[in-house]
């Protein structure tokens, strides 16, 4: 077990990718930093997730790599950690760790346990947020969940395009939904989200990556004046500000709706393929109010067809999006006053 002993202790953590994995460390690096005195945290991941943690009061050190562990290697094995806490858990952390030779903390992932829930439909998995999984192992060095949420620091000037900062001005009341999704199956389709946002008689934003472009603009011109494809325009960190200034937030089951959890604003949360035992559902204070909304389709036999996402329905029917129920969402909303 790694000696705690010591008030100020160097500490490594790594999580490589992707958005939302890498926001939902953000409460083990907080509860690090505040709860040993004087101790220094570092943070490995890919190069294009830095600017997720650069903001971050809490990291005294982000190191990036690209391709291979090589580019770090010998800067982080000068670094002399105290404790190294692995989040991500592959082969590339595995080879890590015997470079460096320094005592590691690390979590359980469940892989078998998923396996078994998308091949065999048989659930084992722990009725545990994964953030609480990530929590546990550090009880044994004296470190405990502070139970206050996810973390994400805006930069202080963030400068939308002038086509955004516009239709803020004219509708400074609006509603986001991140349309984005790597795989197809997380993402809800354009015909479901027209019949979302119709039913909702407040203005829209749409956020996602050039991925989502073209959907954005068919959803856009379906919904008229009172709708703005933001998609492509934005960073994350820009798409987080539009969160942030947001009433609420529709999200698939991406990184925008961890993001949204993170600056405590309602959440909606659509599931297709991948299903809310995973673990990885919005994550809020505790007593926070008002609880995020799981809407999903209840009773699908092929729910979930994978851990991850495919990049078509593999039963070509999608119904694990196609029928989400709007009249859920339209009684959360009205519930909890947002409409």
């Amino acid at each position: 077990m790694p000696d705690l002993s010591l008030k100020k202790k160097k500490i490594l953590i790594i999580r490589f990718s992707s958005i939302g994995d890498i926001i939902l460390t953000t409460p083990v690096i907080r509860c690090l930093k505040l709860q040993i005195s004087g101790s220094e945290i570092h943070f490995l991941t890919k190069k294009k997730y830095f600017s997720l943690l650069e903001h971050n009061p809490n990291i005294q050190k982000i190191y990036t790599v690209s391709k291979r562990l090589n580019e770090v290697s010998e800067q982080l094995q000068s670094e002399n950690y105290d404790i190294i806490i692995d989040l991500h858990k592959n082969l590339r952390t595995f080879i890590l760790k015997i470079l460096l030779h320094r005592p590691v903390i690390t979590f359980s992932k469940l892989g078998l346990r998923k396996l078994l829930i998308v091949f065999l439909k048989c659930n084992f998995l722990p009725h545990k947020h994964i953030v609480d999984r990530m929590m546990n192992p550090l009880e044994r060095i004296g470190i405990v969940n502070d139970k206050k949420g996810l973390d994400f620091f805006i930069p202080e000037k963030t400068i939308f395009p002038n086509s955004i900062d516009e239709f803020i001005k004219s509708y400074p009341m609006f509603f986001v939904f991140s349309i984005a999704g790597t795989y197809f199956t997380k993402r809800c389709p354009n015909d479901k989200v027209i019949e979302i946002c119709r039913a909702i008689d407040i203005p829209v934003i749409l956020t996602g990556g050039n991925n989502e472009l073209e959907n954005g603009k068919t959803i856009s011109e379906h919904l008229g004046k009172k709708c703005l494809n933001a998609c492509g325009l934005t960073s994350v960190e820009e798409s987080a500000a539009l969160i942030d200034k947001s009433k609420f937030v529709i999200s698939n089951d991406t990184g925008m709706m961890h993001i949204a959890a993170a600056l405590k604003k309602p959440v909606i949360s659509l599931w297709g393929n991948t299903i809310p035992q995973f673990g990885m559902t919005p994550y809020f204070p505790e007593n926070f109010k008002p609880l995020p909304a799981i809407i999903e389709v209840s009773g699908l036999s092929c729910r979930p067809c994978s851990k991850l996402g495919y990049q078509k329905c593999p039963k070509k029917h999608f119904d694990c999006m196609k029928k989400l129920n709007v009249d859920e969402i339209i009684k959360y909303l009205s519930e909890n006053e947002l409409i």
